[in-house]
């Protein structure tokens, strides 16, 4: 029988130089996509996907979102002070239980591996799900849903994967695929950021992962790879000589909120499915992309 994924990571310690100086003081994680932060439409997919418990691995100037996930009285006072129950309702639906929210310090930047390995003891040794909080997967069916269905066939450690283009391979984990099957792909091995020309598949890993907890053996001797950090793939690496890895390869579309362009899709693709700003969103866009063109000399 198949251990039920019942806890998810998310690695929530980055610094978001990327989008400086907007998080000087406010966590990349806590920008909002309309008016939801980034993190809670993660935690949304996780919660869809059955998770129960929910371990945010933080580092300096976080509070904030330890606060996001807890009941601020005063402000849920003043919501039925002004009858504003609506809101009221809204913003408890978006909590998780009470006792299921965990967190723990990665106290230096050391990579996404280390960041994981932080999680180790409250993971415990059963399988659990990693999710990236700068990518937010949109798709009718949750990613994180979509893994647990070939988890739940295939068992050992899953992971999502996307297809780019072979000339951006360069940029990010890439999968050497094996046996195919109708939702799914074995994976054969595994490359983290190959020299251009020598991707073994344009196949990469895109930022949700089921992991196996033998995953923190390997990560408590990792050294450190690209970028002088220890690399979650790098581990991985070597757990794929002992077990097995399925990639699924995802249906829907991603946005990489880490970056300025990715941030800026996913507002405005999320905004145009809000009846009540999507008109004015549409019009907007057009107008904006109509001057562009007129200013550079499009048709």
């Amino acid at each position: 029988m198949v251990q039920p994924i019942r806890k998810a990571v998310f690695p929530v310690a980055g610094l978001g130089t990327r989008f400086l100086p907007a998080t000087k003081a406010l966590p990349k994680e806590m920008l909002t996509i309309v008016d939801r932060p980034v993190i809670q439409y993660v935690v949304d997919e996780a919660r869809a996907a059955g998770v129960e418990q929910f371990i945010f691995v933080t580092g300096r100037n976080k509070a904030v979102i330890e606060d996001h996930f807890d009941v601020q009285v005063e402000l849920e006072d003043t919501l039925k002070q002004r009858g504003k129950y609506d809101v009221l309702k809204s913003l408890r639906k978006d909590l998780p239980k009470a006792g299921h929210t965990m967190f723990t310090r990665q106290q230096q930047p050391l990579g996404l591996g280390h960041a994981v390995l932080c999680a180790k003891e409250l993971v415990g040794h059963e399988p659990f799900a990693l999710l990236l909080p700068d990518m937010i997967m949109k798709s009718p069916k949750g990613c994180l849903a979509q893994m647990m269905d070939v988890y739940n066939k295939r068992a050992g450690n899953v992971v999502a994967l996307e297809e780019v283009p072979m000339e951006m391979t360069f940029k990010y984990g890439v999968i050497q695929p094996g046996e195919k099957f109708e939702d799914s792909v074995e994976i054969n091995g595994m490359v983290e950021k190959p020299e251009p020309g020598t991707a073994p598949s344009n196949l990469i890993l895109s930022g949700r992962y089921i992991l196996q907890p033998e995953i923190f053996d390997y990560l408590k001797d990792q050294q450190p790879g690209s970028g002088n950090e220890i690399q979650l793939t790098d581990a991985m690496i070597s757990l794929n000589n002992d077990q097995s890895f399925t990639g699924m390869i995802y249906d829907g579309e991603t946005y990489d909120c880490g970056s300025k362009s990715g941030f800026l899709m996913a507002n405005v693709s999320y905004g145009m499915d809000r009846d009540d700003i999507a008109p004015n969103v549409a019009c907007t866009i057009r107008s904006i992309i109509e001057k562009y063109d007129a200013e550079n000399g499009h048709k």
